[in-house]
């Protein structure tokens, strides 16, 4: 996985298993998060899946540099290759999901981070589960913790010269076990969010620890 959002030649992908139904489940436990605190979903710089949809074509692909912009309203930023078949797709919908993914999902966020979209759908032949999302029509990935529901802020500049997407988030949810009243929250056996370093190496996040402010001592 490249550590932004580029997809490399040469599927990996696996097979469909036979008989698998189609990805579209039941809506995984989660709780919405007041949009005013969405910004800490992304604060502590963890990877996410980007997930994209339009006119029937779905995708998703991993992305390492992804980051909160601005509080109100809410937006983030997120570098999309313009390569890849997720650029077409947002491109086309001006919509995007950031799915916040555990470590259950390491394994096929490096496959979707290596692999193009165009040569088969990585939902199906990863046995991704997906529910749908409140306000755009990307899916949202089951088995993260948490979710943010994005919307484009046009700025063509950015995006031909930087490959630099700016959403605004118009809906948020977490996983209560892992976030909660806008806070992370990891329970011990909790899942957790994770960094993609390079070359297949991950970290989850660790625990979290408070301190107070020290004062400056007068000159």
């Amino acid at each position: 996985m490249a550590p932004g959002t580029r997809s490399l030649p040469g599927s990996n992908l696996p097979q469909p298993r036979c008989g698998v139904p189609p990805t579209q489940s039941l809506m995984q436990n989660r709780q919405a998060v007041d949009l005013s605190k969405a910004y800490r979903l992304l604060n502590h710089g963890p990877t996410v899946l980007v997930s994209s949809a339009h006119q029937g074509a779905r995708n998703v692909m991993a992305a390492a540099w992804s980051m909160p912009l601005d509080f109100s309203p809410p937006k983030i930023c997120v570098v999309i290759d313009r390569n890849t078949f997720t650029r077409e797709l947002i491109d086309a919908s001006g919509e995007f999901a950031l799915n916040i993914p555990s470590r259950q999902l390491a394994g096929a966020t490096l496959a979707v981070g290596s692999t193009s979209g165009r040569e088969g759908d990585k939902f199906a032949a990863l046995d991704l589960r997906t529910f749908a999302a409140e306000k755009i029509a990307a899916p949202l990935l089951e088995g993260c913790v948490g979710w943010l529901e994005c919307r484009v802020v046009a700025e063509p500049h950015i995006q031909r010269q930087y490959d630099l997407f700016i959403g605004e988030v118009v809906a948020a949810w977490a996983d209560p076990s892992a976030f909660k009243d806008g806070h992370w929250s990891f329970a011990p056996g909790s899942a957790r969010s994770i960094h993609y370093i390079a070359g297949g190496n991950f970290f989850e996040t660790g625990e979290a620890f408070e301190v107070e402010q020290e004062r400056l001592k007068e000159s």
